[in-house]
């Protein structure tokens, strides 16, 4: 991932961000530095609060990277898997209904939302659902695409 530019964000931008993931996720981000990379081959750009890649903007809209989201736990717009989904996920596949053990039920179609494993609560993707949380448990039929996965490239992004 090679880096177009980077500079500091104004307070007003970062507390756009910061009420966009709280509403979406319920997480509170908390840091001193909030920094935006805008990279030269990639869909996405990056927020590094305090260094790290936190925040993630695909088409203008921010939403938390699977490192952020591991690094303050997200309430909302979760979507759990079962074991059996875990290679599958870490590997970047869309999640299909047989995988889903639970949904937050707030979640909309086209929606970002953070996908985890049931075991331990870590987050292996962040994608977009492709239906209401409230339908996603079922025998079949594919519910969330895949935007970031542990692994990718973003995932392993470093400054």
């Amino acid at each position: 991932m090679k880096v177009k530019s980077r500079h500091h964000l104004r307070s007003d931008e970062i507390a756009d961000i910061e009420e966009t993931i709280a509403d979406r996720t319920g997480v509170e981000l908390d840091g001193d530095a909030y920094e935006m990379v805008e990279l030269a081959d990639s869909e996405y750009d990056i927020v590094l609060v305090d260094g790290e890649p936190v925040v993630m903007f695909l088409d203008g809209d921010p939403a938390l990277t699977v490192r952020g989201a591991n690094q303050y736990s997200p309430s909302r717009n979760v979507v759990t898997v079962d074991a059996g989904a875990i290679s599958f996920v870490s590997d970047g596949a869309d999640v299909m209904r047989p995988g889903i053990v639970e949904a937050d039920d707030s979640i909309d179609s086209g929606d970002f939302v953070l996908v985890a494993e049931e075991t331990h609560g870590k987050v292996l993707a962040v994608g977009r659902a492709l239906e209401p949380g409230r339908e996603m448990v079922g025998d079949s039929g594919k519910v969330v695409e895949s935007i970031h996965h542990v692994g990718d490239e973003l995932y392993e992004f470093s400054v």
